[in-house]
């Protein structure tokens, strides 16, 4: 099957050469020529513009996004309306938000385009383990997707599905992604307390890797954890400033919305804040109260 895959960052990159490896044929495109010639080495086809890899796709054309969530979705899109026709599919594999997902597939619908919407998972490792895909849209056009989804997967019948219609897609990874908030956010705060019990002189790496077998805890996240401890223990060089790409707050802002309580995921969401914050001023605060009604001391800077 052929396909047109733009955005070749190294998530794109490496699920162009897993294509690739499955007999697909792939016509790459991203706005930096370095990231289309790694492809190219692999035998994707070149394009230098989204005009000139609509024209080396035969109709009905697939076209795969894998450009950051937002306006550069949009923008993509615009750009490439001009060279597509009624009945081709636009599939965008980033991690959209599912109402923008849903705006995007009326657009294209009154154009006579398709959209399908698959969150994505798999990070560095999707090349030689498969991703994890959740895929929406109209069960005719996944249908005829289902060989690109397999090839992409860990499996053929494993680590894939048709979640729902336009928009599950994403609304299903964004939950996702806010469970493995949580998730990580755990096993911070567990080896946390291990390594302040100073007294037992626990070994964190050799525990993570105890737990990585038989455990009821044991997981793929805890694999990675023994890979970091045993490579770093001390995680010397690394600051304890937490970034979020935004689906954790989505996630937030969704249950708020629905009514839902999802308390562990949202604290797991605060806690990254509260990460980026090299003095936190809520906590002079509290000390500055304590002073004031009990005259307690005040640690000096």
């Amino acid at each position: 099957m052929q396909l047109g895959m733009i955005g070749l960052g190294r998530m794109g990159a490496n699920m162009t050469e897993r294509l690739l490896k499955g007999g697909h044929h792939v016509v790459g495109f991203d706005p930096k020529p370095e990231a289309v010639a790694r492809v190219v080495e692999k035998n994707a086809v070149k394009a230098d513009s989204l005009e000139h890899l609509a024209q080396q796709l035969t109709p009905p054309r697939i076209v795969w996004l894998m450009v950051p969530s937002g306006d550069p979705v949009d923008q993509t899109i615009q750009a490439l309306l001009p060279h597509l026709k009624k009945g081709d599919v636009i599939v965008d594999g980033g991690n959209s938000n599912y109402k923008d997902s849903l705006r995007r597939a009326t657009l294209l619908k009154g154009q006579g385009l398709q959209f399908v919407d698959v969150g994505t998972s798999g990070g560095i490792w999707g090349l030689t383990e498969g991703y994890s895909l959740m895929v929406g849209g109209d069960a005719q056009v996944v249908k005829r997707l289902t060989p690109i989804f397999q090839t992409l997967a860990p499996a053929k019948d494993k680590g894939w599905g048709h979640v729902g219609p336009v928009g599950a897609g994403h609304f299903v990874k964004m939950v996702h992604n806010g469970i493995e908030y949580g998730l990580m956010q755990a096993y911070a705060e567990g080896f946390e307390l291990m390594r302040h019990k100073t007294d037992f002189k626990l070994d964190l790496a050799q525990i993570a890797d105890i737990w990585r077998d038989g455990s009821v805890v044991r997981s793929w996240l805890l694999d990675l954890i023994a890979k970091a401890l045993t490579e770093n223990p001390t995680l010397e060089g690394i600051a304890a400033y937490v970034p979020d790409s935004g689906e954790g707050r989505w996630t937030v802002v969704e249950a708020i919305e629905l009514g839902c309580a999802i308390p562990v995921i949202s604290l797991a969401l605060e806690r990254r804040f509260r990460s980026r914050e090299p003095e936190p001023f809520s906590d002079k605060l509290l000390a500055a109260m304590r002073q004031q009604f009990g005259g307690h001391s005040v640690k000096r800077e």
